[in-house]
């Protein structure tokens, strides 16, 4: 696991946003916090606040600007949403939010929320069978798939959500009604700027509006959440977003295709409550990718530790 790091504050002159939130999105930070939340655009802006006590400050620059500050030292392209769930004057913000990046295996996660909806509603019963069709097939985890041979979506999603099967990913697509019907569903939800499955294009602030959601019960509420979230802990990569924090537990999808590596997690228990933590990366790849997102995920989890009661 990542040891938690310190991570000094951006004081040269790159240009700090935090991108506000699109469309009356749940990315929106509460009245009195959205007061004072500013962006650094500057080094005495960023100065000032490197000198102040963390915790002191409730805006998104400081969160912001040490992101920033990892992400350069990456060389990578990197979109990041962070949003608080829990404790006192909970706040949002991202550094690229609205960037799209190449989905990989996130779109997964997609289907997996639409399906836990609607195993939740009674719609479809998680026992059920889904037949493998030729079109279905792309290499993965498992190749236990042939023409006639049924799977339950338990299975499916155990494999589609535990190992990120590919092909296990494609019947459960296919299964919610296919890629209109689930891009129809996550922008119901929210998303704007995204394209699941086809081309497969996703933001870090869609993938957090897809995890805000979820986590305050609008996607089936607990029933749906008993489902799907197990399926989603304790997965074969957990070298992203859980290698940055320590004593609690990430509900989360990766995603990983050439140099890039992404990672749409939900912290349950964090420092001051629950929080939804989204990395895209490209450009790196690899152990050098996971190890950026362990990296971020430290950060977020240090200062979340220093928010104040």
């Amino acid at each position: 696991m990542l040891a938690v790091v310190t991570v000094a504050l951006v004081t040269s002159p790159l240009i700090v946003k935090a991108h506000a939130a699109r469309h009356g999105t749940p990315l929106v930070a509460t009245a009195a916090s959205a007061a004072r939340t500013t962006a650094a655009g500057g080094a005495a802006g960023t100065s000032a606040m490197a000198a102040a006590p963390m915790g002191a400050i409730r805006d998104s620059s400081a969160l912001v600007a040490a992101l920033q500050q990892l992400a350069v030292a990456s060389g990578a392209t990197v979109g990041v949403t962070v949003v608080e769930l829990g404790g006192s004057d909970p706040l949002s913000w991202s550094l690229d939010g609205g960037a799209v990046f190449t989905a990989a295996s996130t779109y997964k996660l997609v289907a997996l929320m639409m399906e836990a909806q609607n195993i939740a509603s009674g719609a479809t019963d998680p026992n059920g069978l889904v037949c493998y069709q030729d079109s279905d097939y792309e290499a993965g985890w498992f190749d236990d798939y042939a023409p006639g041979e049924c799977f339950t979506r338990n299975e499916l999603a155990s494999r589609a959500g535990q190992q990120s099967d590919n092909t296990a990913g494609h019947m459960l697509v296919r299964d919610v009604g296919g890629i209109d019907a689930l891009n129809a569903w996550a922008a119901s939800v929210g998303t704007t700027d995204s394209a699941f499955s086809d081309p497969n294009t996703t933001t870090s602030a869609d993938l957090a509006v897809l995890w805000t959601a979820e986590a305050k019960g609008s996607l089936g509420g607990a029933s749906a959440q008993a489902w799907l979230y197990p399926l989603l802990t304790g997965t074969s990569t957990e070298a992203g977003v859980p290698a940055g924090i320590s004593g609690s537990t990430v509900v989360h999808k990766t995603g990983a295709i050439d140099a890039v590596e992404n990672d749409a997690a939900l912290v349950t228990a964090g420092p001051d409550g629950a929080y939804v933590l989204v990395v895209m990366t490209d450009g790196l790849g690899g152990a050098a990718g996971w190890d950026l997102i362990a990296g971020m995920s430290a950060a977020v989890w240090q200062i979340e530790s220093s928010r104040p009661a």
